[in-house]
């Protein structure tokens, strides 16, 4: 059993650790606990056998035998590590906190390696934290071939102002490429600002009418990708696409893309904001339009 019910990004950061796990256990049924929502991504993982709903530090409902491993991907507990330990597995992995042994946790780690190194430790096994592949949906990606451009994310102090977004959307209509603006329900309203102030038609507005699912296949057959430290980014580095992303308040050393020729990271920061702010974050406020149009430009050259 494999504890991660956490946002997007966390379980596509978490897939390398999960397939380390699978490498450790290669005989045995992997059960991903994850959020209802995300059942339908996490099923893309090849190492996972089973995807087991779940809520945020509530107790597992697991009416199957007990896990010969429970391993706590969720945090450095000890409220997560009481939901796997009350499996009463054979074998449990968790970050050390009292009461609980195992790998030391460091707060200046980056994500993705921080749960190889817990897995790696842990179960005396290798794990890439390159592995960040995902599989390609089997569903229409209602799109192909076009520009993404995505001003989402879960809190204000990740999002960069619409108006520049809808300036970068307009300079890659202006150079010939289609642009769609995504974003799930809730931002539909942003989508569609971002949309009128770059003078694109209605249907450029993706948001609100993708399931999980084709947002990701929408993402994998993409010619460029452009957001902010968010679910989307990291769906751009599971499919390899070009992407530009723009951090505030997180270092890119925490959370940002692995260092690959197609990710391009903008970042004026010191590490010391607040990502769950309710005010744009200042050093995200210090990412010009000019620098993502510059770096977007770069990629697409290269394409």
């Amino acid at each position: 059993m494999v504890l991660r019910p956490l946002g997007l990004g966390d379980l596509l950061t978490g897939v390398p650790a999960i397939r380390g796990i699978r490498a450790a256990v290669p005989d045995h049924r992997l059960v991903l606990a994850t959020t209802a929502a995300l059942r339908p991504l996490a099923e893309l993982i090849d190492a996972v056998d089973e995807v087991l709903p779940a809520v945020e530090l509530q107790p597992l409902d697991w009416s199957g035998p007990p896990a010969e491993l429970a391993v706590d991907l969720h945090g450095k507990g000890p409220l997560s590590h009481v939901v796997v330990g009350d499996l009463r597995p054979r074998r449990l992995l968790t970050f050390a906190s009292p009461g609980w042994p195992g790998p030391t946790w460091y707060a200046d780690e980056h994500e993705v390696r921080r749960w190889c190194r817990l897995v790696s430790e842990g179960l005396d096994v290798a794990c890439d934290p390159d592995a960040l592949d995902l599989a390609v949906p089997d569903v229409d990606p209602v799109v192909r071939d076009v520009a993404v451009v995505h001003p989402g994310a879960a809190f204000p102090g990740r999002r960069w102002p619409p108006e520049r977004f809808a300036a970068v959307a307009r300079h890659l209509a202006a150079a010939g490429h289609r642009v769609v603006v995504t974003g799930g329900p809730a931002e539909r309203e942003l989508a569609e600002r971002v949309a009128a102030g770059a003078g694109l038609p209605d249907d450029a507005v993706l948001a609100g009418r993708t399931t999980s699912l084709e947002l990701a296949a929408v993402v994998a057959a993409a010619r460029v990708v452009v957001c902010g430290d968010t679910g989307v980014a990291h769906l751009a580095t599971a499919y390899r696409r070009p992407s530009v992303v723009l951090f505030g308040p997180v270092s890119p050393a925490l959370w940002g893309p692995p260092p690959r020729e197609q990710h391009r990271v903008l970042w004026h920061g010191d590490g010391t904001g607040d990502p769950h702010g309710t005010e744009l974050d200042p050093a995200l406020a210090q990412v010009t339009v000019e620098e993502v149009t510059t770096a977007v430009d770069g990629l697409l050259s290269r394409v």
